[in-house]
């Protein structure tokens, strides 16, 4: 059995943060563990509040990890502030394991997440420590600085970002219009496409999160890099079509539809 380690915030709805995780490592067949971050009240209808763990207990959770259990891959959520990003980043530097890093910055409804003098300290200490950083149209647009708006523009933009001594990039293209959901991955020096049909489908909620946790998953079984992202990208799009209602708002992917 492998162990994953998910670092993040909790969702009290149940979607995303570490309980997307969790139950992406289970259905994925990998033993979860978590390091909670900062406990949010959300459901369906958005973020309501949130209320950072304190830096010393997430040093707590993860020296009482690190200390006893075997971890095979990391996936890094919501860090929203510079206190605990400087704690994980101290905790993970010797750290010889994958270690995916989803920059969540902003909430689907549009709740900001990350605090501004984090942004730094996320580029700064974290990003040099990703095997892959995960982001999104609009957090590589802040990343970067400037907007993404084609195809074109997500190869230069991985680029750029590789820059700041980023080993890959997964830039997940969901924002842009189309019939393809096209995410584009730079490893390596080469770009590689992954491609599914684009759902269109109202319950999508902690799909972000969904697949950076399967991609670690399948990067603690042993699977190349390539071959991890095309197998979570395969498993959030069937997530995403067995979506359901739960709440008034947008509901969760479905995790366990192969089961």
């Amino acid at each position: 059995m492998k162990h994953v380690l998910t670092i993040a915030g909790s969702d009290s709805g149940g979607g995303a943060g570490i309980q997307a995780d969790l139950k992406t490592f289970s259905a994925l067949g990998v033993y979860g563990m978590s390091v909670i971050t900062a406990i949010t009240a959300q459901n369906t209808l958005g973020v309501q509040a949130v209320e950072d763990v304190s830096p010393a207990l997430v040093e707590a959770q993860l020296t009482s990890i690190f200390s006893d259990i075997r971890v095979d891959a990391v996936k890094i959520g919501m860090v929203s502030n510079q206190e605990t990003i400087h704690v994980i980043a101290q905790q993970l530097k010797h750290c010889q394991v994958p270690i995916i890093l989803d920059p969540v910055m902003v909430a689907k409804g549009g709740h900001d997440l990350l605090q501004t003098d984090a942004k730094q300290a996320l580029m700064e200490e974290l990003l040099p420590l990703a095997t892959l950083v995960t982001p999104n149209i609009p957090e590589i647009e802040r990343m970067i600085g400037y907007p993404v708006q084609s195809i074109e523009e997500m190869r230069q933009a991985t680029i750029e970002l590789s820059k700041q001594r980023v080993d890959s990039v997964l830039l997940k293209g969901g924002h842009l219009e189309g019939q393809q959901a096209t995410d584009l991955l730079y490893t390596q020096g080469q770009h590689h496409f992954f491609e599914q049909e684009r759902l269109d489908r109202l319950h999508t909620h902690g799909t972000g999160c969904t697949l950076s946790a399967a991609i670690a998953a399948r990067l603690a079984l042993g699977d190349s890099l390539t071959d991890s992202v095309a197998h979570a990208k395969r498993y959030v799009t069937e997530a995403i079509r067995h979506g359901f209602a739960l709440g008034h708002g947008i509901g969760p992917t479905h995790h366990f539809y192969q089961n």
